[in-house]
């Protein structure tokens, strides 16, 4: 049996397509062939567009509807129906604002104009006010600051200043000590100096005099007022010069004193700080009639711009800042009431024009609408507007013809198409669901369940081999798959559709089933030999691990798993210790025997003791001696163990013979002759041991019978009674 599968177009929700005479198409639901599409539609399409339809509202020309019913936003693009664009993007295309900036001229119908541009080193960066921020975080105050009480550098007044009404710290009269802010009202007097109440100002002796006790002396010739006879005793300098730091100094021709930022102050007879905010300042052609109120700033604390002599925080309207220093603000031209960037990009324009693209027209270009004096760019979803909103369209452009209710929408409804005559929706002919233009011959989809799509027309099914139409594609199961008997061929195929993909199956021979199963086997038996193989490797190299920790690889190991044990060769000390302990051994059998001979005297018997067991002293046997010494049991027991004995440590200083304390010998590394080893003189024989090496000298029986003593009138053995 074999089956066929004729190829479909499909598309889920709303799917657009762009054919050839550049008109789109919309399709609501899937279809089976292209062919099955009107003629109007017929061509070369390609896919433009594909999105759910579930949105409502729905989404703007930047957004794309989700099955889920929301809009997906691309990036710079905010809003329930991505109609706007965040913060910090402008335009129709939500571009991000220039870099260098803090705040630009953001929405969608924004021009990116930079409004406040990047500052470094501001002074709120290190709690400062009244400073410039250092590179270690540390504030360097202007002439006249230091630190407030809470914390904040720059904050408040130094000693000698007061806080002026323009909110800067000014220096206090000469001779006053502190001083009330707002005026400058001396409050305290420095050391030598008295208050006059009336005009509260400082009174000394005469001019170009000091008191001297009870007396007035006269000044420096330097000094018009001092309090000593030196220079740098002076309280009010001479012409030409001016107090700071307890010193008279000179000025520029600007005015500012010599070594410092400050400005020369002919009231006060001292040099002053500059205006607020001001890090430098000077006056032009300076001579002794000038002012501080002609001071001009010529510098500012950054976050400040300086316009007409001052530091402020922006720039006044018909002026902009200088993007070439970002400090000035020179002026507009005269055109413009207020510009940006240049002095002829006008923002609003004099003479009721209207500012556009920074030229001043007299009425709005189209796609713009005015408001406040300027033209404002339309929502990109509209061709002309009344506002910047994406609902304000007046109408709409090619991508989004349909205008409904102030939105610009790419298609109509689904029962509707869209009549490019009129620019208005049209319903459809009541047998389409939905269509590409008016009459029955431009459906895209059939209202009726019982019909499929022909070439743009509803026409009934007819389905055969009791098949229906499926509702998701609009044609009959039939036209889709057909089942034909093996070996026949497909016949006519239904009008419309492609050529057929005819599958058969076929049954595994019997040589193919065994050629499968012995590859099988093959590769079972190749991983099970690698598993094997990779066994062995492993547990060697365990094994390799415990010999190592062990220590076990400075001898012959493989006795620990059932191998023979090599013989090693006997070291100096254990010969000498199986020697001891054969001596030891002889020694107590021969007790034994001299005891049992005296025990068988005492019973009356008239034979002497048996040394059957001993038919040579020099001949004794060694070899049990040997297997006995080997081990703790052997030696505690008297037996050979029948079992393989457990390693015993090695003595390093093996036990003395009992016999002699220089058995071991010394440290001299000649191994001696352990065969003729003489042991050192002993303790005096007792009576008992002078007997047994008396009968020792004395021929030893035969062990073959016992031996009729002959009496020799008495016996020597002292044991006998």
């Amino acid at each position: 049996m074999s089956t066929s599968m004729y190829g479909t177009a499909q598309a889920a929700a709303s799917l657009w397509l762009l054919p050839v005479r550049n008109r789109r198409v919309i399709l609501w639901n899937s279809i089976p062939d292209v062919s099955q599409l009107p003629a109007s539609a017929s061509g070369s399409l390609s896919l433009l567009n594909l999105q759910s339809s579930s949105c409502s509202p729905v989404c703007s020309g930047d957004g794309i509807c989700s099955s889920s019913g929301t809009c997906q936003c691309p990036s710079g693009f905010t809003g329930s129906s991505c109609e706007a664009c965040s913060s910090g993007f402008f335009g129709p295309e939500c571009q991000a604002c220039p870099s260098g900036c803090t705040s630009c001229d953001d929405g969608i119908s924004g021009t990116g104009r930079c409004l406040v541009p990047v500052v470094s080193n501001l002074p709120s960066s290190c709690n400062c006010i009244n400073g410039e921020c250092g590179a270690n975080g540390q504030c360097t105050c202007l002439s006249g600051w230091t630190s407030a009480s809470n914390g904040t550098q720059c904050a408040a007044c130094a000693a000698g200043f007061f806080l002026a009404t323009n909110g800067n710290c000014e220096i206090c009269q000469l001779g006053c000590q502190q001083c009330a802010d707002g005026i400058g009202d001396c409050i305290t007097c420095a050391s030598g100096f008295t208050q006059d109440g009336n005009d509260r100002t400082i009174t000394t002796c005469p001019t170009r005099s000091y008191g001297a006790g009870s007396s007035c002396a006269i000044c420096s010739p330097l000094c018009t007022i001092c309090t000593g006879p030196n220079s740098n005793d002076c309280v009010i300098c001479g012409s030409g010069t001016y107090k700071f730091n307890g010193s008279c100094v000179t000025t520029s021709s600007g005015g500012v004193c010599s070594g410092s930022n400050m400005i020369a102050n002919n009231d006060k007879h001292e040099c002053d700080t500059c205006g607020p905010k001001c890090t430098t300042c000077q006056i032009s052609n300076f001579n002794v009639a000038s002012t501080v109120n002609q001071a001009q700033c010529t510098g500012c604390l950054p976050g400040f711009v300086l316009s007409q002599g001052q530091c402020v925080t922006s720039c006044p309207s018909g002026t902009f800042l200088s993007p070439q220093d970002n400090l000035t603000c020179p002026a507009c031209s005269s055109s413009c009431s207020s510009c940006a960037g240049s002095a002829t990009t006008c923002l609003a324009c004099a003479n009721n024009l209207l500012a556009s693209n920074g030229q001043c027209v007299s009425s709005c270009p189209s796609n713009t609408f005015s408001s406040s004096g300027s033209c404002v760019s339309c929502h990109p979803d509209c061709a002309t507007c009344s506002g910047a909103s994406f609902n304000q369209c007046t109408s709409c452009n090619k991508a989004l013809p349909v205008l409904t209710s102030g939105r610009c929408l790419a298609t109509c409804s689904q029962n509707q198409y869209f009549d490019t005559t009129s620019s208005t929706c049209q319903s459809c002919d009541s047998s389409c669901a939905s269509c590409s233009g008016a009459g029955p011959n431009n459906c895209l989809a059939c209202s009726s369940s019982s019909q499929v799509l022909r070439g743009g027309a509803c026409t009934s099914a007819n389905c055969t081999s009791g098949t229906s139409v499926i509702p998701s594609l609009g044609a009959c199961l039939s036209d889709l798959v057909q089942v034909l008997p093996s070996g026949t061929s497909s016949g006519a195929l239904p009008s419309g559709l492609s050529t057929p993909i005819t599958t058969t199956t076929q049954r595994l021979q019997w040589w193919e089933i065994l050629l499968m199963a012995l590859g099988c086997t093959f590769i079972f038996v190749a991983f099970l030999y690698c598993w094997r193989r990779r066994a062995r490797k492993q547990r060697a190299k365990e094994t390799a691990a415990f010999a190592s920790a062990k220590a076990l690889h400075k001898q012959n190991w493989r006795w620990l798993f059932g191998h023979n044990r090599s013989t090693r060769p006997e070291t100096e000390e254990i010969a000498l210790w199986k020697l001891r302990a054969a001596e030891e051994a002889r020694h107590h059998k021969e007790m034994e025997m001299l005891m049992g001979a005296h025990e068988h005297s005492r019973s009356g018997s008239s034979r002497s003791p048996s040394l059957h067991l001993y038919n040579h002293r020099e001949s004794y046997d060694y070899s049990d001696v040997n297997r006995l010494s080997g081990s703790l049991y052997s030696q505690t027991t008297g037996n050979v163990h029948s079992r393989p004995e457990p390693r015993q440590p090695v003595k390093s200083d093996p036990l003395s013979s009992r016999f002699s304390t220089t058995t071991l010998g010394s440290s001299v590394p000649k191994r001696p002759n352990v065969l003729k080893r003489q042991l050192l003189p002993s303790k005096p024989l007792t009576a008992a041991e002078s007997y047994a090496a008396s009968v020792r000298q004395s021929p030893e029986p035969d062990p073959s019978h016992w031996i009729t003593p002959t009496n020799t009138g008495g016996s020597r053995n002292l044991f006998r009674k």
